[in-house]
């Protein structure tokens, strides 16, 4: 990994609608940002930390805690309807034109996935490091069995796998969790790709990685969840 410029990039808008001001309200005893900049500190292969955001309150909170934040995001690129990849290509790109910085790979940690550890970060860095590997993922297998609905027809459908058979016979899922997703710099401003789905491998969670943080429900159970761990 010698030589390796690794962004760690932290995307957090201030607009939250579900749960207001959710990237600074206070989980654990600190902010949830606090989270992946901490985490992303306690790995020494990344470089470079930089936090992603519209709020200058966010900003304040970012740096207390270890990340740089170079710029304040563009009101266009902090709406629900910009995507991550415009995030990401946007922070690339100020940091190739105003401190002539370019990682090699980019490195996407959510304050919405408190949970996630460093191990499993580190697993995703060294997977991208592999040849033939261009975006790494985290997920988590799935082998159940799956039906799709047709609302207007009032029907079930078999969707996976088409005939029944014995599990020992059908090759299992992986479902997406949005805690990870790592992608070379050629894909992200070349290809102009999150990720490259033909060069791709999957980082597998464990079951208490695994919370995203979307409504006030998640949020009750996560807090649960890191008052029962910080008590153990």
């Amino acid at each position: 990994m010698e030589n390796k410029n690794i962004l760690a990039i932290i995307p957090a808008r201030g607009g939250s609608k579900s749960i207001p001001k959710k990237n600074i309200k206070e989980f654990g005893g600190k902010p949830l940002i606090a989270y992946p900049i901490e985490l992303a500190k306690s790995i020494s292969i990344i470089n470079k930390i930089v936090v992603s955001t519209d709020s200058e309150e966010i900003a304040s909170i970012a740096k207390k805690y270890g990340a740089e934040v170079p710029f304040i995001r563009p009101a266009e690129l902090a709406t629900d309807e910009a995507s991550t990849l415009s995030v990401l290509r946007h922070c690339v790109s100020f940091l190739e034109k105003n401190e002539n910085y370019k990682p090699d790979f980019i490195v996407l940690l959510c304050p919405t996935s408190p949970f996630l550890k460093k191990e499993r970060v580190i697993e995703a860095i060294n997977m991208l490091n592999d040849e033939g590997c261009n975006s790494v993922v985290s997920g988590m297998r799935d082998d159940g069995r799956f039906w799709s609905y047709n609302k207007l027809r009032n029907k079930y459908t078999p969707f996976y796998p088409k005939k029944r058979i014995n599990r020992q016979y059908y090759e299992p899922l992986f479902r997406e969790d949005a805690a990870i997703y790592f992608s070379k710099y050629n894909i992200i401003m070349k290809k102009n790709k999150l990720v490259d789905d033909k060069y791709v491998k999957f980082v597998i969670m464990d079951p208490d990685e695994i919370i995203d943080l979307d409504t006030p429900n998640d949020w009750k159970n996560a807090e649960e969840k890191i008052k029962n761990f910080l008590e153990s």
